[in-house]
């Protein structure tokens, strides 16, 4: 009775080559779900790529996970989408666009259409005024809003734009530079490792645009505020750049600083300081 047996579990490997378990690596994020799931959709991206006989030629990370390469923090709502067939989003999702963009990309056409009709809905949201605050729709507030947006025109200020919105945000960046015992001559200088943006996430992407991470904090809505953003680049001056162009104007700004020894046999010191700058916009 051994070789009926064996037959059978070599039958049955060889009809299911993937194990029930399935760790994925989308993006840099770990993903664990069954094999089932991967197959709900027929035609799906994920449905061609394990409804094969075997897992040979699909890419797989130093662990061993499959590898997909795509937005890791948008795979989740694709995966939940897999398991039941249905769409569920945090209020004010902002990420409408780019979550339509992986459907696309993984053939889910029902899911496609879902997210087509409030696509537009939601641009106008987070591209225009972004109600936020209960009092922003109050009647008094829309007249006061109408009475800057055309003392702003009339004065040429604001370069037309009607509906932007006050508002704060603050820029902040940790920096060392290294002094030679002999004078500040030999100093190297600033050494910027990451600009952080904290202040109202619409705000935020109005001026940052493309140039804002916001992979720490990616379901923020647009009215909350958020300290965990931070920009792709590392030069001060072109963020500067930016919120001057979108009106804002530096209102303060503060800095510590530490000091401490390169090394015990020379006098060489590495001052150390984290300084935030506040911007405001009328």
């Amino acid at each position: 009775m051994a070789l009926p047996d064996n037959a059978s579990c070599t039958m049955a490997s060889e009809e299911t080559p993937f194990p029930e378990i399935v760790e994925l690596n989308v993006g840099g994020q770990v993903y664990i779900t069954r094999y089932s799931t991967l197959l709900s959709v027929p035609d799906s991206l994920l449905s061609q790529m394990f409804g094969r006989k075997n897992s040979l030629g699909l890419a797989r990370d130093g662990k061993g996970r499959f590898f997909i390469d795509r937005d890791g923090f948008l795979f989740r709502y694709i995966l939940d989408y897999m398991r039941d067939q249905q769409l569920v989003l945090p209020d004010h999702f902002p990420e409408r666009s780019r979550l339509q963009r992986e459907a696309e990309y993984f053939a889910l056409p029902e899911l496609v259409k879902t997210l087509s009709p409030k696509l537009s809905k939601q641009n106008s949201i987070n591209e225009d005024a972004c109600p936020s605050d209960p009092e922003d729709g109050s009647p008094s507030t829309d007249v006061a809003r109408s009475l800057v947006a055309v003392a702003a025109t009339a004065s040429g200020v604001g370069g037309g734009s009607s509906d932007r919105r006050m508002g704060f945000i603050t820029i902040g960046y940790r920096g060392s530079y290294t002094l030679g015992r002999d004078s500040q001559t030999d100093a190297k200088f600033r050494r910027v490792a990451r600009i952080m943006v904290c202040g109202k996430t619409a705000l935020a992407k109005e001026v940052f645009g493309e140039t804002l991470n916001e992979s720490r904090d990616p379901d923020r809505p647009p009215e909350r505020y958020t300290s965990r953003y931070y920009l792709k680049f590392t030069f001060l001056e072109q963020a500067f750049d930016k919120l001057a162009e979108a009106g804002f104007h530096m209102v303060s700004c503060n800095s510590t600083g530490t000091c401490a020894f390169a090394h015990d046999q020379t006098d060489d010191k590495i001052w150390t300081s984290y300084t935030e700058y506040v911007f405001y916009r009328e």
